[in-house]
């Protein structure tokens, strides 16, 4: 299984979020990383129920716990754009 589908799967599993968007931008990393390995950086964009109730770093938070044994290896960067429902009127 790649990284992709290990991160969609742990996040689908334990957040059932209502829209969900995996983009790999490791290529845009290639400068100050090993190029040999192009799924270290993506950036998630997130709409939870479960993200209701908490405040933007509460949400990081949680992603980073749902993500730990792929922090900081293989993953070396997330770019998180996190909303609840409720907000969803807001642009992502």
């Amino acid at each position: 299984m790649n990284m992709h589908d290990i991160i969609t799967q742990k996040i689908t599993t334990a957040l059932s979020p209502t829209q969900f968007e995996i983009i790999n931008e490791s290529h845009l990393h290639a400068s100050h990383m090993d190029t040999t390995n192009n799924n270290t950086h993506f950036r998630l964009i997130i709409v939870a129920e479960a993200f209701e109730a908490l405040r933007a770093v509460q949400r990081h938070k949680l992603v980073y716990k749902i993500l730990a044994e792929e922090m900081p290896t293989p993953i070396h960067a997330l770019a998180l754009n996190l909303k609840a429902p409720s907000e969803i009127t807001s642009k992502l």
